[in-house]
């Protein structure tokens, strides 16, 4: 499951660098562990032995650990029961063309719980499913007249499914994709170069093509400057860097044990689900001054990713995705290279999911973990007002880093949840990748009149306006589970009383929401810090215990509340919301996302108005990005992040990281410049 990573040359300190390891090594299993090849292969008999081949047509779409309940684990977790608890699955499989809901228990090896789904919504598409459908074109003979008369060669062309969404039909649509298609021939970089008009609609349940249409004829734009293989540049170069490194002669800081990691004064538990990707759970903070681990978060992950495009060409208006329950955030994860995508301190993980079939797949590389350490600061302070003296400490900030890439067809999303010795836990994703480009006549910005819906970014490419909404779940227990949301707002205050020449301050109001609709945010409106505190808890001043959310860059969503795409990605409404903790209430965007209709989101949730204060409740925090490209995102866009912080809060009595001690030099020589 692990492996540290390879170097291009052999040292003493790389030697002992892979001893150390190969000790990381799992010892025990713990109830939160994603599920294991051979728990995937169980899965599999258990579904064929209750719906055999031989009669039925089945399809995984997915597969991953069904959790036990937030009081087992923490009994377990406690040591108030020595049971395990028990080892369950969770499957949404297609049976004969009808959804059901699967739970199997793996230690009985049967099902426990089938039910029938008859909702509106289809579950994730499968990668098999895409690609028998992707084949189809080729052996479809107005395809293939379309394709030659544009010129174009039939085996350079290369097709994409794409989810149809909802457009207010009342009828139930079928199962059905878009197929539309890109060109090669000269490059590698096929969304530079899309084909613009051809439409083929594929029916995914009889695996047939329902309607083929070609609408109109645009250039395919040029291949030329758009291949961004390090391979095929040519000069002029940039101006080449020396070499840097992040070595440590004496290994990592932190432990793996099975999949809980230990570093400086955190614990926690990483997971992989199909789905979200990686999955944050029991994360506990040790504090020094009590002598004793404290919880922060019991699970956090991202629910949903909502990009809306802004163009509505025929081909184009339909273009909404949910990547995470359209496609599978965690299905998509690429391996990640060694030295390029993660430094050369980094350990690795390898992850499994389960195919159309139920088989087992084995992902490698998916996650990296390493220490951080970018010449940043934890704190500092220089002293010289002492006559005589000048004092200056300082603390090197180094973080424990998790990441993982997540490529969601032209675009890849590089997430990291990093731990700070401080106390803090920052989460940052960050957009990188290839545009989504239109193909057009116009070959200069003075041609166009008319909406274009986007940016001309090299002759007879339109780079697509659009948006990227990541709503991450957030079950925060703040040194227990029952918790409150307070939002303390900064109010101007004028002075009226002449008791100083200052005219105006400004004081902190708090206030603590009662229900959800006290906690329903839209970032930017005011200024304010958002806590949320265990009312049950203070310092040994008398302040709340807390952790505080921090926001990064803040965007909303502009569509209209009534824009079908709008009523699908209501959870974007708000920046954050607060809900009770209810086990069933993980995706944002609904359980069943592909041609959803909006009625199972966690705007619809908190409808309910549920009482929040003193009670177990999860955070919903959505970072947005309004993307209008430009020509440096052209033909590979370089990276934009953003992401938020949680810090504590008056958590601890005074600085954690006071008595932290900086990492001692390594064995390599402190190089300095005369």
């Amino acid at each position: 499951m692990f492996s540290s990573v390879s170097m291009a040359s052999v040292s003493k300190s790389l030697i002992f660098f892979i001893l150390s390891t190969l000790s990381i090594l799992p010892t025990h299993t713990h109830p939160l562990d994603p599920l294991t090849p051979t728990e995937f292969t169980k899965i599999q008999s258990i579904v064929h032995n209750s719906y055999p081949k031989s009669n039925h047509s089945i399809a995984f779409h997915y597969v991953g650990l069904e959790e036990p309940t937030k009081t087992a684990i923490l009994s377990w977790l406690e040591g108030t029961t020595t049971k395990t608890p028990p080892r369950q699955a969770f499957i949404i499989a297609r049976i004969n063309q009808i959804t059901h809901e699967i739970i199997a228990d793996l230690s009985a090896r049967k099902i426990v719980s089938d039910r029938v789904y008859g909702g509106y919504g289809y579950p994730l598409l499968t990668f098999e499913e895409q690609g028998t459908a992707n084949a189809l074109p080729f052996k479809y003979t107005p395809f293939l007249e379309s394709i030659r008369k544009r010129g174009l060669k039939a085996e350079e062309v290369v097709c994409e499914s794409f989810a149809i969404g909802w457009y207010g039909e009342k009828r139930r649509n079928k199962r059905v994709v878009r197929v539309l298609c890109n060109y090669l021939d000269g490059t590698v970089n096929l969304y530079m170069r899309p084909i613009e008009g051809i439409t083929v609609t594929v029916d995914l349940e009889e695996m047939k093509i329902l309607e083929f249409k070609d609408r109109s004829t645009v250039p395919v734009p040029k291949a030329d400057g758009t291949d961004y293989r390090e391979s095929s540049q040519k000069p002029p170069f940039g101006s080449p860097l020396k070499g840097i490194s992040m070595h440590q002669s004496d290994g990592p800081s932190f432990t793996i044990d099975g999949h809980t990691i230990r570093w400086a004064n955190w614990d926690f538990h990483l997971s992989f689900d199909a789905r979200a990707g990686p999955v944050i759970s029991l994360a506990s903070i040790f504090d020094l001054q009590k002598q004793k681990f404290r919880k922060v978060l019991y699970q956090g992950f991202l629910s949903e990713v909502f990009v809306p495009y802004m163009d509505l060409n025929e081909e184009w208006y339909y273009r909404v995705f949910f990547d995470a329950g359209e496609y599978g955030y965690g299905l998509c994860a690429a391996p990640l290279e060694p030295l390029r995508d993660c430094p050369e301190n980094a350990v690795f993980m390898d992850a499994y999911v389960a195919d159309h079939n139920g088989t087992p797949v084995n992902m490698p590389n998916i996650f990296c973990i390493f220490e951080r350490y970018a010449g940043d600061v934890m704190w500092r302070h220089t002293e010289t007002s002492i006559p005589g003296k000048v004092i200056r400490e300082v603390r090197p900030e180094v973080t424990l880093v998790v990441r993982m890439v997540s490529t969601v067809g032209n675009y890849d999303y590089v997430n990291d949840w990093e731990f700070k010795q401080s106390g803090s836990i920052k989460v940052t994703v960050g957009l990188t990748g290839l545009l989504e480009v239109r193909g057009s006549m116009y070959t200069h910005k003075d041609q166009i009149k008319e909406e274009a819906y986007g940016t001309l970014l090299a002759e007879n490419t339109l780079g697509a306006n659009h948006d990227h909404f990541f709503t991450y779940h957030l079950d925060l227990d703040v040194d227990g589970d029952a918790n409150s949301f307070v939002r303390s707002q900064l109010l101007t205050t004028p002075v009226t009383d002449h008791r100083s020449p200052r005219r105006s301050y400004w004081r902190v109001v708090s206030e603590t929401a009662k229900t959800e609709s006290d906690a329903r945010i839209k970032l930017g409106v005011a200024q304010e810090d958002l806590l949320v505190v265990n009312p049950n808890k203070r310092t040994s001043i008398g302040n709340f215990i807390g952790y505080r959310l921090i926001p990064g860059s803040v965007a909303a969503p502009l569509l209209s509340d009534d824009d079908y795409a709008q009523i699908r990605g209501a959870f974007t409404k708000y920046n954050l919301w607060i809900t009770p903790y209810n086990k069933s209430e993980k995706w944002a965007g609904g359980l069943y996302v592909d041609q959803s209709r909006g009625d199972d989101t966690l705007a619809r949730w908190s409808l309910r108005n549920r009482e929040i204060e003193n009670k177990d409740i999860v955070l919903w925090y959505t970072l947005g990005f309004h993307h209008v490209p430009y020509q440096e995102d052209f033909p590979v866009m370089t990276t934009l992040s953003s992401g938020f912080e949680l810090r504590p809060a008056n958590f601890f009595e005074s600085n954690p990281v006071l008595k932290v001690k900086p990492p001692q030099p390594d064995n390599r020589s402190i190089c300095s410049r005369a």
